[in-house]
């Protein structure tokens, strides 16, 4: 049987490693929660005087530093003075240097929202005319990098070692108690524990780089640490790490002590204290997802934060058990077998899991998604579809188990007459081996897929007892290592004859088919619901959208009110007389009909006549043009064009091609923002 096991195993960890791995690669680098509402100057605008502060709003509050917002001139020098600061309620600002040039200036932001994420952005405007700008107009990319997956991983580590600490442990408590005394299930909850410490010290330790800088040599920054521990995040992964003290010596206790516990009342009232102390430290290490995360930010945190806490210990019995009996049927030594009625503890136990995770996962879908249209509008709601799916299956795949269970219990009530049957002559011929070995037997009747083989193990296991009463009727000196290493030999057989019982039964085998199929869809869904974690909530993503084409729709009236836009060109032909300056006035810098008004003047400002002028708009983000524009000439260095068309707002590169003569001539171009 065993190889039959280990090809399945593998495949469960290629499975968890796949479904990571892909995962964490489709992730976007850096999942903001908390997105920009607004900004006084407004993205793309061209303001005619120098501002005294740039302001940004978001959708929730977020913590900042001094570097997080900075403002750089079109020569990427600092162009702010003093430190960001708190203005109103989610609105936050910086002032500006007085005295500020014409040209186009980039605005950067790295923030992180109220639930622990970091957001980064960045965007330009103008002061009197757009200009070129050495700012490459992108913030650093917070939460990205090999930083932000190492940390996407950690996160995900750190979940699948609680779910596996608190499941474990209750599967333990709650359904199979003698469970405390398995190897493998010791192995299973002490790797829970290690992983989800190891993990929680590795997130503390990625923090601060996650949040700033990205790289990976500031992981072992100790400022950057000590600024951590002062964050909500910080004191969180503190607070985890102390519980997780508790937590090991809940272990200790509950495979040391009360293994070795025997008497009925001492061990039911040490259950109850354990019980009493898990829950509470369980408890306390959901809570410190759920006061730095999703749940402490948005509606109803009061509310949200209790939901989120219960909604995380049902994952963990349900999951957390599902492992534990997939090892227990699989890794469980054969003298001690999961017996039925744990199975159906734990079916009971799952359902009530279930039936938790449903009533909170509907609230918590309410709370981050506000309306119908998120679930396929959003990423978050897509990904909560996905979710909800997996669930489905592994309720279906869980209702294969429990007919499993069933068939078991029926089996197991089955064979109990017969059992009961060979107890008698057991109990008339206490000395005779005999006598014990044909109760066996009997006790095992009906089990024909084993039939065979356990026949032949017991004429084995008969044939080292009658070698050893041989031996000691012989009348020689005792050989003690040869009793010694028939004991051993008994003992195998014995252990090779219960396996193969345990293993031939149909029932049994079923029963772990379904419950692996079960922990394979649970991997699948434990790294969806990492994801979601780490994605902007429906509700905040569409109403950032709303508030961006607000926003988008008060540029444009303020635009449209503000009259024209004026543009300042230089240019050199390189020919004789071939340098001068070309303005253009665009009136009233709208979608629909415009007027266009170029003048051309010599470098002492002066009017003068060119032979050509001609002028292209194009909006390259939507690849809307060329468009051509003919002006016609007026008066000395005055040219115009009425009833100009613009399609669509947005950044609208204008290009002007100037000729000085026959032969030389040159286009210069600049952007502009029109509404």
């Amino acid at each position: 049987m065993t190889r039959t096991i280990t090809p399945r195993l593998r495949t469960l960890l290629l499975l968890f490693l796949a479904v990571t791995g892909a995962l964490l690669a489709g992730a976007a680098p850096a999942s903001a929660h908390a997105a920009l509402t607004g900004s006084d100057p407004a993205q793309g605008v061209v303001v005619d005087r120098a501002p005294t502060q740039v302001s940004l709003t978001f959708s929730e509050k977020v913590a900042m530093n001094d570097d997080s917002l900075r403002v750089l001139d079109p020569r990427g020098k600092p162009a702010q003075t003093g430190t960001p600061a708190n203005v109103s309620g989610t609105t936050y600002a910086i002032k500006l240097k007085s005295g500020l040039g014409k040209g186009t200036y980039t605005v950067t932001y790295q923030v992180v929202s109220a639930d622990s994420h970091p957001v980064s952005g960045a965007y330009t405007f103008s002061i009197g005319a757009p200009s070129q700008t050495v700012v490459s107009g992108t913030a650093p990319a917070a939460g990205g990098g090999t930083v932000g997956w190492l940390y996407a991983l950690g996160r995900y580590v750190s979940y699948a070692g609680f779910i596996v600490l608190v499941g474990g442990a209750a599967f333990v408590l709650a359904c199979w108690q003698r469970g405390s005394g398995v190897r493998a299930v010791q192995r299973l909850v002490v790797g829970g524990w290690l992983a989800l410490t190891a993990a929680t010290l590795w997130l503390l330790l990625l923090r601060g780089s996650y949040t700033s800088s990205g790289k990976l040599a500031d992981v072992f920054d100790l400022d950057l640490l000590g600024q951590v521990l002062q964050t909500k995040s910080g004191a969180a992964l503190v607070s985890r790490l102390l519980l997780l003290a508790a937590a090991a010596l809940f272990v200790a206790v509950l495979f040391g002590a009360y293994n070795r516990r025997e008497e009925e009342a001492e061990k039911r009232d040490l259950t109850f204290g354990l019980a009493v102390g898990g829950v509470v430290v369980a408890a306390g290490l959901a809570a410190s997802w759920a006061m730095a995360e999703h749940a402490s930010t948005g509606l109803q945190p009061g509310i949200a934060m209790p939901v989120d806490v219960v909604h995380l210990l049902a994952v963990a019995g349900w999951l957390g058990g599902l492992t534990a009996l997939l090892v227990a049927l699989y890794r469980a030594p054969a003298e001690t077998p999961v017996e039925f009625a744990a199975v159906r503890r734990f079916s009971r136990l799952a359902f009530g899991c279930v039936l938790a995770l449903v009533a909170t996962g509907v609230y918590q879908s309410w709370r981050q998604l506000g309306s119908w249209s998120a679930f396929t509008e959003t990423r978050y709601g897509q990904l909560l579809l996905v979710k909800i799916g997996l669930v489905a299956l592994m309720v279906g795949i869980a209702s294969v188990s429990r007919r499993w269970t069933g068939r078991l219990a029926d089996t197991s009530a089955a064979a109990e007459p017969a059992e009961q049957t060979a107890t008698a002559p057991e109990k008339e011929q206490v000395g005779s081996t005999a006598g014990k070995k044909t109760a066996s037997g009997a006790g095992n009747t009906g089990k024909s897929a084993a039939g065979t083989g356990v026949a032949e193990e017991s004429g084995k296991s008969e044939g080292l007892e009658a070698s050893e009463e041989s031996q000691a009727s012989s009348g020689g000196a005792a050989d003690s290592k040869r009793a010694a290493q028939l004991a051993r030999q008994r003992a195998a057989v014995d252990t090779a004859r219960q396996k193969r019982l345990r293993d031939g039964d149909p029932h049994r085998f079923g029963l772990r088919r379904s419950v692996l199929a079960e922990a394979g869809v649970a991997v699948v869904l434990l790294a969806v619901t990492t994801a979601l974690t780490q994605t902007e909530p429906g509700r905040t993503e569409q109403e950032a959208k709303a508030a961006a084409s607000s926003s988008s729709s008060s540029s444009a009236a303020s635009s449209s009110s503000s009259g024209a836009v004026t543009l300042d060109m230089p240019f050199d032909t390189g020919g004789t007389d071939g340098k001068g300056l070309v303005r253009l006035d665009l009136d009233p810098a709208r979608v629909g009909g415009n007027e266009m008004h170029l003048y051309v003047q010599r470098p002492n400002g002066r009017a003068f006549d060119i032979p050509e002028v001609k002028v292209e708009l194009t909006l390259e983000a939507k690849k809307i043009g060329p468009l051509p524009i003919t002006p016609d000439h007026i008066t000395t260095g005055h040219w115009a064009a009425t009833g100009v068309q613009i399609p669509m707002a947005g950044d609208w590169k204008i290009a002007v091609t100037v000729r000085t003569s026959d032969i030389d001539q040159v286009t210069v171009s600049k952007n502009a923002q029109i509404g």
